[in-house]
């Protein structure tokens, strides 16, 4: 299993990270592999709710259906992905209010690549940099869009 894990303090309240990162509508705002969602099943989002998410990344196009396994707002989310050849992948996002203004946001994803052994080899070459290096720049550009407001 790859993890990749990113975290930033953003100047915002705590209501106000958690609203932008749990609608799905908002993911093209700050994910930068992220190419559109479809088949929402519910807004807001709340346990079990369901997406299909198609994202791009090295010149790769895929979905991932996306089911919320926890969530306990407005600090936990938890999401269980199932993607391309039996790939999976477990997204955490974590929250703590810093003050009234701030708030870290920590990011944990975990994901298993298919193809076994040799997939996972395979992943860490010509995934794994660009994971993490993906991870930081899309929490760049969430910190960017809130603070902007």
């Amino acid at each position: 299993m790859t993890t990749v894990t990113a975290d930033i303090e953003i100047a915002a309240p705590i209501d106000t990270v958690w609203k932008t990162l749990m609608d799905p509508r908002r993911l093209g705002d700050w994910v930068t592999i992220h190419k559109s969602v479809d088949e929402l099943s519910d807004t807001p989002l709340r346990e079990r709710s369901t997406m299909r998410q198609t994202m791009h990344v090295r010149g790769l196009t895929f979905h991932v259906n996306w089911t919320v396994v926890s969530l306990h707002a407005p600090d936990r989310a938890e999401w269980k992905g199932a993607g391309p050849a039996h790939s999976r992948a477990l997204i955490r996002y974590e929250l703590t209010s810093l003050d009234e203004r701030c708030t870290r946001f920590q990011y944990t994803n975990e994901f298993e690549p298919p193809g076994g052994r040799l997939g996972k080899a395979a992943s860490r070459v010509i995934v794994g940099a660009t994971s993490q290096r993906e991870a930081h720049r899309s929490l760049a550009k969430l910190k960017q869009l809130l603070e902007e407001n």
